[in-house]
């Protein structure tokens, strides 16, 4: 049996594993051991393919080895310092880096194969020129695209869209271009000639990249995370074509899937077409100040007391807790999961409500709350919570905004029109956690905050229910 017959063996129960680890992370119960199967799959590709690189190398095995011994531990190095260094705030923005990586590797990969084997047209090798033009242009878009997603997650770039004049005319003339390219590449007859048509593809398509995202605001940024996922899985796979190596092209197929059915999902979710997330941006005219859309207060604030807040929920007989950012930010998951079992040891039915979109990433309030050791049946989808908001005594808005904003509803000219919320003014009483009536993320007003049941408790979110949970 040879190197090459085990390492394929290998591929193949590599590939079965990620395709289980995305089963798992289908659902909260079974997310960890999903996360565990996809480690070790990932752990069998990458001995795998250093046993075929040491077998197929032409240089002397303790060399070859040497520079993959090497790679690993600063790969491994940076990643555990990352890993152990990142908030959870920081994931969004951390995510977003990592798919700039991807992008990346996936343009170097792509120049590489094509320096080490310049064939095409005149060689009888287009096939592998397309693969190396398509793998280097979706590798770029996904990196420059990232980097706008990792700079505007961390506030180094502003959330609000970029609106260039004919921009989508834009877009269609980089694709143009691109395509044109192409064409030059493949039939390019000397390396010097093709070289140049992809460096120009090249430029063109980090322009692309960077104008796609750049023009998308933050409220789509849930999506734009996701949709990047699925643009870094087709650069592997294209890499994977590129290399030949049959688990990157299932492995990036699978990212690239799953990142796409993603992104579709939130975008039904939201209300909101793909392609005009893609192509638009969420909320172009935030950024203006739309009616409802700015920062100036819409009515009169009834500001409460972590002591009346406690005497409200102790006369309550259903609560529902709808975490935000805000949570995030202020590391209050712990406080409100122990305030959430206190009030269950008195009788209070609590339950979690969780909106889509709610973070900077899918799935980033259900992480905060397993993180808290939440029971997972008592943390509900926004479909699920909705029906029950108007039966619901006191509502808790813990750091959300847009995703509880009465206007997605009432107002057909804010830029969150039609997006689904979570209803939570139809509660008896609603009690905002907030430090202070500044917007959120899609930078619109929230006229929640001026309602009648509505009571601000402005500050430290974990500070104030900490002080709820001794009041009680």
């Amino acid at each position: 049996m040879t190197v090459t017959s085990v390492a394929l063996a290998a591929y193949v129960i590599a590939g079965l594993l990620f395709v289980l680890s995305l089963a798992g992370l289908s659902a909260q119960e079974s997310a960890r051991r999903g996360t565990v199967l996809g480690m070790l799959g990932m752990g069998l590709a990458i001995v795998a393919t250093i046993a075929l690189a040491l077998d197929r190398s032409e240089r002397p095995w303790p060399v070859t080895a040497g520079l993959i011994l090497l790679v690993l531990v600063v790969g491994a190095a940076v990643g555990s310092w990352r890993a152990r260094r990142v908030e959870m705030t920081q994931m969004p923005e951390l995510i977003a880096l990592l798919h700039s990586f991807v992008g990346l590797s996936a343009v170097l990969v792509g120049y590489g194969s094509f320096l080490a084997e310049p064939v095409g047209a005149a060689g009888g090798d287009t096939v592998h020129r397309v693969e190396v033009f398509l793998g280097v242009l979706i590798g770029a878009v996904t990196f420059t695209g990232s980097v706008v997603a990792f700079g505007k997650l961390s506030g180094r770039l502003p959330s609000a869209p970029l609106t260039l004049p004919g921009r989508h005319a834009l877009n269609l003339l980089a694709l143009v271009a691109s395509a044109v390219l192409l064409a030059w590449f493949v039939v390019a007859d000397d390396v010097g000639t093709a070289v140049w048509a992809l460096v120009l593809m090249t430029v063109v398509a980090l322009a692309l990249g960077w104008h796609l995202v750049a023009a998308i605001g933050g409220g789509d940024m849930p999506v734009v995370v996701s949709m990047l996922n699925s643009y870094s899985g087709w650069a592997a796979a294209a890499a994977g074509f590129t290399l030949g190596n049959d688990l990157l092209i299932i492995t990036g197929a699978l990212v690239g899937a799953s990142g796409a059915i993603l992104s579709y999902l939130m975008c039904k979710a939201m209300n909101r077409s793909f392609w005009s997330v893609v192509l638009g941006g969420f909320g172009a005219g935030a950024a203006g100040g739309p009616p409802g859309g700015g920062t100036a207060e819409a009515g009169e604030v009834r500001e409460t007391s972590p002591d009346e807040v406690a005497a409200l929920l102790t006369a309550a007989r259903s609560v529902v807790v709808v975490p935000g950012y805000g949570m995030a930010v202020a590391k209050a998951q712990h406080p409100v999961a122990d305030l959430a079992e206190r009030l269950r040891a008195r009788g209070v039915t609590v339950r979690f409500g969780v909106h889509p979109v709610a973070g900077r990433l899918p799935g980033h309030m259900n992480v905060l709350l397993a993180e808290a050791r939440v029971p997972y049946d008592v943390v509900l989808e926004m479909d699920e919570v909705n029906p029950d908001l108007p039966d619901t005594d006191v509502v808790l808005v813990i750091g959300a905004n847009d995703t509880v904003n009465p206007a997605a509803q009432d107002d057909p000219s804010s830029p969150i029109a039609g997006m689904p919320v979570i209803e939570a003014w139809k509660a008896r009483d609603v009690v905002v956690f907030k430090r202070s009536l500044a917007t959120g993320y899609a930078g619109v007003q929230n006229p929640l905050f001026f309602r009648e049941n509505t009571r601000m408790l402005f500050g430290d979110a974990k500070e104030q229910v900490d002080k709820i949970v001794q009041a009680l």
